[in-house]
């Protein structure tokens, strides 16, 4: 392992501690990192801002996403201080890194009640035996915005 990735990882686990230390979030923290440079941190914010969707990684893909002014992070890495929930690895997906890299696994965060497994769980059945009620309606309405889409000549395609 290269001195840079220890260093970011280290980084990125020094955020996780500190936001316990701080009571502000988990124990989650995350970098981006482009041409060997730290361009963005995140932590963990879920209880500190009442928001379910700021986990450490995303919070770090939104903060390198305004410094880059762009919807993807060609040519980045993520370093995270653990593997990233489902979420955040969709997250971290559509981002389009060139490379992630964890330290906690999820067993470990399994171990401290983070437990994303019925997630994974969930996913994989079909939408009818899924434990969160969910039905499609009004999709021919829906389809509009789809079929504007498909035809327009001023939309960024991502």
């Amino acid at each position: 392992m290269s001195k840079d990735i220890s260093e970011f990882m280290l980084e990125a686990i020094r955020l996780s501690v500190n936001n316990v230390e701080a009571g502000k979030g988990g124990p989650f923290g995350a970098v981006v990192v482009k041409d060997g440079k730290i361009i963005a941190r995140g932590v963990n914010q879920v209880t500190s801002s009442n928001d379910p969707t700021a986990h450490a990684e995303v919070v770090a893909i939104r903060n390198a996403c305004a410094v880059l002014n762009s919807f993807q992070l060609d040519d980045c890495e993520i370093y995270t201080s653990c593997e990233p929930c489902p979420m955040c690895l969709g997250a971290i997906y559509w981002a389009r890194p060139a490379k992630l890299y964890y330290a906690n696994s999820k067993e470990d965060a399994t171990a401290l009640n983070f437990d994303d497994q019925f997630i994974y769980e969930e996913m994989a059945r079909p939408i009818g035996e899924r434990k969160l009620f969910t039905e499609q309606i009004m999709r021919e309405e829906a389809m509009e915005a789809f079929k504007k889409w498909a035809v327009s000549t001023i939309k960024t395609v991502y």
